[in-house]
């Protein structure tokens, strides 16, 4: 299993029911994860609503600094590859300063977990994250991604990169790009072929005639 998808099982089972149900709410009403184009109707949503995410997208949570922190992150987590584009081409950081000011409860942790992210390289490697070499950031990454295996130390940095890790999940797949990448199809009228073999095999219904 390559980095790919090792981070992108370990986020997609970390996953709150919370984040991806307000997550899949923002998503039904655009193509990216990112704020919506403004329109003068949105079907299915009431006014209010179209109000405040209008408000919430004129305001300015991040600042440029830790938006770029989150960008490098996210594109660690779920980086380009032959299948689909990366975390940041889905405009997940986009989401991300979206959905803390949607839930506010993201703030504080965020935000005093991008400054832990700051400091610890530092400490490191004299730098701040986004300044390190692309190998230094994975170094740092690999100590707070997989939790079984962190120090005890370093649960401060686990904790931030699980709630990092969920909602970079979280609005890559409620986009296009992400769908696509899961190789989600829908359903398609008149195309119906039956039942999948392999899932046929699973319940030993492969020889069944219907």
């Amino acid at each position: 299993m390559n980095r790919r998808d090792s981070l992108k099982a370990l986020g997609l089972t970390a996953i709150s029911t919370t984040v991806l149900l307000d997550a899949c709410k923002q998503a039904e009403t655009k193509t990216e994860a990112a704020a919506p184009e403004e329109s003068a109707k949105e079907a299915g949503r009431e006014q209010w609503e179209i109000d405040r995410d209008k408000k919430l997208k004129a305001e300015t949570f991040f600042t440029k600094h830790e938006m770029a922190t989150i960008t490098v992150l996210a594109d660690i987590i779920i980086p380009k590859d032959d299948v689909s584009g990366s975390a940041s081409d889905a405009k997940v950081p986009e989401f991300i300063e979206f959905i803390v000011k949607d839930i506010p409860e993201h703030k504080v942790p965020m935000r005093g977990g991008l400054k832990w992210l700051d400091v610890y390289c530092f400490n490191k490697f004299q730098k701040p994250f986004v300044e390190a070499s692309a190998d230094q950031q994975i170094s740092i990454v690999d100590e707070i991604a997989y939790p079984k295996k962190a120090r005890p130390e370093m649960q401060a940095g686990v904790t931030f990169f699980n709630r990092m890790r969920n909602l970079t999940a979280s609005g890559f797949y409620t986009t296009e790009i992400g769908i696509k990448d899961i190789g989600y199809v829908g359903n398609a009228p008149n195309q119906w072929a039956g039942v999948p073999v392999d899932v046929l095999k699973q319940y030993g219904m492969e020889n069944v005639k219907v």
